[in-house]
């Protein structure tokens, strides 16, 4: 077991396994004055063809239950001034 723990650690040192973002690290930081209005993120999905059903704030950051363009159910992480992805979560 500790070999193989052994081997993960070396593996992740040398980029070969993806590292394993924090929650602080997927945080927004933008003052609220520079955010973007939330409607202006869901035209914005819309036009790539998502479905929104839902869009609030957790973390500093606009949080959306939406279909993707392929139908996938997803959760995914904005910035609300840049009005880009942080972190996507596929539900299926």
């Amino acid at each position: 077991m500790l070999k193989i723990i052994a081997a993960l650690l070396a593996l992740s040192s040398f980029g070969f396994l993806p590292s394993v973002s924090s929650a602080n690290e997927m945080s927004c930081k933008a003052p609220m004055d520079q955010w973007q209005k939330p409607e202006a993120l869901q035209t914005k999905l819309e036009g790539q063809g998502w479905k929104v059903k839902q869009i609030k704030t957790e973390d500093g950051c606009y949080e959306v239950y939406a279909l993707d363009e392929d139908g996938k159910r997803v959760e995914t992480l904005f910035d609300p001034a840049t009005l880009e992805a942080v972190d996507k979560k596929d539900e299926d």
